[in-house]
């Protein structure tokens, strides 16, 4: 029988540590991560609408910015302080900073685009310059 040596740094620590909250607070602090979130873009006829989902993040928070064409949204999420003094078996909400950016094609009319926050979706609306809009009939003369 041979004897081997515990090695706490392997995967299948982490992974004990995880499903059991062994993790201290400074440890969930540092697995905090950036995350991109999930974004849909539908084209119409007049314009473009893009929807991102941002659960648990309020209007307040979120930051809309328009520079050269390149159209960024942005927050900064942290876990409320309050949160310190519960004491946790398993803590899977994550909190953090994104930044997400688009550049917008040159058929953008960037003096109306607007944006609506509801229900953890902000919706932006990216209307289409009036000489760039499809028209989806074709009269035959």
């Amino acid at each position: 029988m041979t004897l081997m040596k515990w090695n706490t740094e392997s995967e299948l620590s982490d992974l004990f540590d995880n499903l059991f909250g062994n993790s201290s607070k400074e440890e969930m602090e540092e697995k905090q991560y950036e995350c991109a979130p999930s974004t849909n873009i539908i084209e119409k006829n007049d314009g473009y609408e893009l929807h991102m989902a941002l659960p648990g993040v309020q209007k307040k928070d979120v930051k809309i910015s328009l520079e050269k064409n390149v159209l960024s949204i942005s927050s900064d999420k942290k876990a409320s302080d309050s949160d310190d003094d519960a004491n946790y078996t398993r803590r899977e909400f994550m909190y953090g900073t994104f930044c997400r950016s688009f550049t917008l094609p040159e058929t953008i009319d960037t003096e109306k685009i607007s944006a609506d926050f509801k229900n953890g979706i902000l919706i932006v609306k990216l209307p289409k310059k009036e000489e760039t809009r499809i028209s989806k009939q074709i009269k035959i003369s």
